[in-house]
């Protein structure tokens, strides 16, 4: 059978290509409803910005092609298993996987949803593991105060999470104070003026900027933690000044890897089943998502929404099988 998968073939340049899939005797078929876009690994990607020293570490499950081009990539694939296991059929299911209209995969890559969770907001399920690795990275605890840099889908998932830590005070900063009435949905205040001598600052902005500004808040003996992803290239901080007086410690997270402290117990479908039933528990993450992009006008519509200054948080990919 085919199925017709979105790919770039060049910087800034998409194209849907028609492709064979074929499901194995124990194999699932998963037909695609949504996916979700990860506008800043994405927007790496398609500049062709992924360094060739890191080409291994960034491949994703499923991968076509490699970088910097042309490469179908993608992790946040929603549908109903059309085919597969009897217990399976009919359900709607999550997999890490490039946008195209339907995939066959083993049936361990297949992760049904909840059943109180909508499969519009299950494409939120890579980037909730990303914000729960970095939770965990940060160390947060009751009462910290804690401050978020930038109101992106990770920096808002990020807030989200450490919200409920008891007597936490959590600050979200981000200078595009138009997100101000995305983040209320989420139950997050957001200034443009940073706090200091904060307990821990996180830097999800995707900028430099953004972290010299979580050095600059951090209190004495403070946790900076790097969330961002940057590319090629170098990164200017000013690292003199309070930095070493104050003995901070600067933590990069990533999603691929389970913390350490965690490891020994968390695995990775753990993490993603705890994503799914987080996010079945947030209504009000459905603030995140948007715009809505037909599949077939994706290399078209997408690469402006992945550009620098574009202000779309989380696009959505929809297909012809959508509700």
């Amino acid at each position: 059978m085919r199925a017709d998968t979105l790919w770039s073939t060049a910087q800034g340049v998409m194209e849907i290509r028609e492709e064979e899939v074929t499901r194995s005797e124990t194999g699932v078929l998963l037909r695609t409803l949504y996916s979700g876009v990860s506008r800043g690994t994405e927007a790496t990607v398609l500049a062709g910005r992924v360094p060739p020293d890191l080409a291994d570490a960034m491949r994703v499950p499923h991968q076509g092609g490699a970088f910097p081009f042309p490469v179908k990539y993608g992790y946040s694939l929603v549908g109903e298993v059309s085919d597969g296991p009897p217990d399976m059929r009919g359900k709607m299911a999550f997999a890490l996987h490039p946008h195209q209209t339907q995939a066959a995969l083993d049936r361990a890559a297949v992760h049904l949803l909840p059943d109180t969770l909508p499969p519009r907001r299950a494409v939120l399920t890579a980037n909730t593991e990303t914000a729960l690795t970095v939770a965990w990275d940060a160390g947060a605890g009751p009462g910290d105060r804690v401050l978020v840099i930038g109101a992106g889908v990770v920096g808002l998932l990020v807030a989200r999470v450490l919200r409920d830590l008891p007597g936490a005070e959590v600050t979200l900063l981000d200078q595009n104070l138009a997100r101000s009435g995305v983040a209320a949905r989420l139950g997050l205040a957001l200034t443009d003026i940073a706090p200091s001598d904060v307990d821990i600052a996180i830097n999800a902005s995707g900028s430099a900027a953004g972290l010299q500004r979580a050095i600059d808040a951090a209190g004495q003996e403070a946790t900076v933690v790097e969330a961002s992803w940057h590319g090629a290239g170098t990164q200017p901080l000013a690292l003199g000044g309070a930095f070493h007086p104050r003995r901070l410690t600067l933590r990069s997270s990533q999603v691929g890897r389970i913390p350490p402290g965690r490891a020994p117990r968390w695995t990775h479908a753990r993490r993603l089943a705890t994503a799914l039933n987080v996010l079945a528990e947030w209504p009000e993450v459905d603030a995140l998502l948007g715009p809505e992009i037909a599949f077939p006008d994706a290399p078209r519509i997408l690469p402006p929404l992945l550009a620098p200054g574009a202000d779309a948080l989380c696009p959505i990919l929809t297909y012809e099988t959508g509700d």
